[in-house]
């Protein structure tokens, strides 16, 4: 009894550990490990949630020879953290991060903590302003344009909105930038380029998230349309290697570019999209940097919830 009893300690242990640091396919084994269950009752419990997965798929996957990626697979993921009685998010985290580590010639992306982190700073500097949900406004057109600069720096970024007020006395509008690891929020400036004004801006050093008020000098009526337009000059971190918005609500039309200095010319770029910080990169199309502008952009004709975004490789 008393060996059983240090053997699951020992499997709990291993499990937490694994949990915490990953890869994936080591924090599935030792959970599967941790409660004891064979691949073919694990399959079984998964049918119960009507995702089909085989046993030779599952052992690919505890083994690291496999990793699931089709949205059936996905499904199976997330029933294995009910399954195995884990934390929610728990392996589709440690998906996410294996998908982000940098391989040759291939940077990080942001993590899924990082990400969570930065929501998290997000919702408590909006409540500070007073901000919640969408404002009072539904987005037409967002338009956006990002500066890389010659040391490969995030240097700037302009936003062009297009509004319309879905309630009565709306008046302002939060913009959101998010800085890249190391920047220094406090020498990020704001400035209101037309049809607003700035009003209070707060931040987070440790996320690097900056929310500002944009005043609109008058309040709108539900149906009324509003133009208006701001930027951002940052240039406080170093190099950058993605761009990405992340929507709350559908919308209009959503367009980006990232512009880069002749002097610092990325050796290709590519779109992606996410629909959640926990869920894989999808959508991956590579774009050429056209001359002699140095820009690359995508285009969405209907904002959905969810993440878009560029991102690039240097030499």
């Amino acid at each position: 009894m008393r060996h059983a009893t240090e053997h699951a300690h020992l499997a709990t242990a291993e499990l937490d550990t694994a949990l915490r640091g990953g890869p994936f396919h080591v924090a599935l084994r030792a959970a599967i490990a941790a409660r004891g269950l064979p691949l073919q009752r694990v399959q079984h419990h998964l049918s119960r949630y009507g995702v089909k997965v085989g046993v030779t798929s599952l052992s690919y996957w505890q083994q690291g020879a496999r990793r699931p990626q089709r949205p059936e697979s996905l499904r199976a993921v997330r029933a294995l953290e009910e399954i195995l009685q884990l934390p929610d998010e728990s392996l589709i985290r440690l998906l996410t991060e294996t998908d982000q580590r940098p391989t040759a010639g291939r940077p990080a992306g942001r993590s899924y903590r990082l990400l969570t982190e930065a929501s998290n700073a997000l919702d408590r500097l909006r409540a500070e302003l007073g901000w919640s949900l969408d404002g009072g406004l539904h987005t037409l057109g967002h338009h956006e344009c990002v500066r890389i600069g010659a040391r490969r720096e995030l240097a700037a970024r302009e936003a062009h909105h297009i509004v319309r007020a879905h309630r009565d006395g709306v008046d302002r509008f939060v913009a959101v930038h998010h800085g890249d690891p190391g920047c220094r929020p406090a020498d990020i400036r704001v400035r209101a380029l037309e049809n607003c004004r700035t009003g209070r801006i707060r931040w987070d050093q440790d996320t690097g998230v900056l929310v500002a008020e944009l005043l609109f000098g008058t309040r709108l009526r539900a149906g009324d349309t509003f133009l208006f337009r701001y930027g951002i000059e940052d240039g406080t971190a170093g190099a950058a290697r993605e761009y990405l918005h992340r929507f709350g609500f559908p919308g209009g039309q959503y367009a980006l570019q990232v512009r880069f200095d002749g002097a610092a010319l990325p050796v290709r770029c590519h779109r992606f999209a996410q629909h959640s910080p926990a869920a894989p990169r999808s959508g991956r199309h590579e774009l050429p940097v056209t001359g002699p502008h140095h820009c690359v952009h995508v285009v969405e004709p209907r904002i959905r919830p969810g993440i878009v975004g560029i991102a690039w490789d240097w030499e």
